[in-house]
């Protein structure tokens, strides 16, 4: 009898453990949900934030300057120092990231130019308004990416660089819609307003974002892995304290000799950047290029007869003037770079490592297309219906290939496999080797971009040529 209660006693003690495990493992498994829910409710804050004021200023452009004044220096202004940024800061500054600090700067730097546009009148103050909160912009931009590689496995890294990306996308919308509203109450209050937005990014680094060593000992999901990039999905971790000394553990005076004089060296940057110049760098470039020259110089010839409810009704519902045009064009550019630059938040798989450079290739064919279209109208000017839904379909296409681009070349840098490490020296290194190659190819895209804009203005001039000598002269009324 005695026996037959020991082993009744032994079961229900196991059954006991097993209940306990269970509960232990649902618990953790929402803790993980929460977190990364935490991780990417940040990323996409830092993303919305930091690209909104590049938007609110393309938006205001035309009351930002004298009617008189080209419009492209407003566009000039607002990418060039973002371009030194992310040129200046990865490759000539050394050391560890002092994430909390650079934010922080970023935020002051970035409040102090909208209030600079917002209370001087001059249009050389405004260009230096401008400037800074451009500068804050690529600086933000590249800080959040590099802050991305910090976070193991490399399932939470991809995780927080797609809800980035989403964030980024979804300024545009956010950006015009906000000065849409805003405009009403002039440029002094308007961006006056628009100039507490920033304050928004060291709130949420420091309040929302959880730390990276809580992710630490927990399982989550596996990144998507093919048989190209080098994948790393199961790369070990060796925790690293945060680099702004909170909550940091103690080190001994071994490991701080260590750690202390590690930096990058210009040959070692050489040695990690050389290797992406074809992989990532050029298709982004590319694709940037293409995009914004379509955007800048082609989108603006793009204009048809006013359509009627009873030739066109569909058109009619969106556009009342020839001036509807172009921001019918931005705003279905806009809304398909959100969609697919959401696509890795949204769950879809990442492109193969292979089919990177293909956002670039179609987008070199749809730039050659609508200059085409733009100057000889391959559809007639009988067409118009035609030829707008061909136009529509195509910004569509260039789009989504735009926000494919940045999201997935950013997501396979992040992803790129890195060598095990052991010691705080070697961890050290290979962390700011990653912070390296995510914040090295920044400067593709904005490279693209203010190459598109120097050959936009041409672009446009010759295209509006072509079609007054065939008799189509709506690009002069504009």
């Amino acid at each position: 009898m005695s026996r037959r209660s020991d082993e009744e006693l032994e079961a229900a003690t196991l059954l006991s453990g097993e209940d306990t495990l269970g509960e232990s493992r649902v618990q953790d498994t929402s803790e993980s949900r929460t977190l990364l829910r935490r991780l990417g409710l940040s990323f996409f804050l830092f993303g919305l934030i930091n690209n909104v004021l590049y938007v609110i200023i393309l938006s205001a452009a035309l009351d930002l300057v004298p009617p008189s004044t080209p419009k492209g220096i407003i566009a000039f202004c607002n990418i060039f120092p973002a371009l030194v940024a992310k040129l200046g800061w990865p490759y000539l500054l050394k050391g560890r990231i002092r994430y909390a600090r650079r934010l922080i700067g970023c935020t002051a730097i970035s409040v102090s130019g909208m209030l600079v546009v917002a209370l001087f009148e001059s249009l050389y103050m405004r260009l230096l308004g401008i400037c800074l909160a451009s500068f804050s912009s690529g600086l933000g931009e590249l800080t959040f990416l590099q802050l991305s590689t910090r976070y193991h496995p490399p399932s939470v890294a991809g995780h927080s660089v797609g809800y980035f990306a989403s964030g980024t996308g979804g300024a545009g919308l956010a950006g015009a819609f906000l000065w849409w509203e805003l405009r009403g109450l002039g440029v002094r209050l308007g961006v006056g307003l628009s100039s507490v937005l920033p304050f928004v990014i060291p709130v949420t680094y420091f309040l929302i974002l959880p730390r990276p060593d809580q992710f630490a000992g927990r399982s989550f999901p596996a990144a998507d892995e093919d048989d190209l990039d080098n994948a790393p999905l199961t790369a070990s971790y060796t925790a690293l304290p945060r680099d702004d000394g909170d909550a940091a553990p103690r080190e001994t005076e071994l490991e701080t000799a260590i750690k202390a004089p590690i930096a990058l060296s210009m040959e070692d940057k050489w040695r990690l950047a050389k290797p992406m110049l074809t992989k990532y760098m050029l298709p982004l470039f590319c694709v940037y290029l293409f995009e914004y020259t379509i955007n800048q110089g082609i989108s603006p010839t793009l204009v048809y007869p006013v359509p009627t409810r009873e030739t066109h009704w569909f058109m009619s519902l969106f556009i009342h003037s020839i001036r509807d045009y172009y921001p019918l064009w931005q705003l279905v550019y806009q809304s398909t770079v959100f969609l697919s630059r959401s696509s890795i938040s949204l769950g879809l798989p990442p492109l193969p490592g292979r089919l990177l450079s293909l956002p670039a290739i179609v987008q070199g064919v749809i730039l050659t297309t609508l200059s085409l279209e733009s100057a000889v109208g391959l559809f007639g000017d009988a067409y118009a219906g035609l030829s707008f839904a061909f136009v529509f379909l195509l910004i569509s296409i260039e789009g989504i290939c735009g926000g494919l681009a940045y999201v997935n070349v950013f997501y396979r840098v992040n992803q790129e496999k890195h060598d095990t490490t052991t010691t705080t020296a070697d961890a050290e290194r290979a962390k700011q080797e990653r912070e390296f190659r995510i914040g090295s190819i920044g400067l593709a895209d904005s490279a693209g971009i203010l190459m598109a804009s120097l050959l936009a203005v041409p672009t446009e001039i010759e295209l509006c040529r072509a079609q007054v000598a065939r008799g189509k002269v709506f690009c002069q009324s504009l």
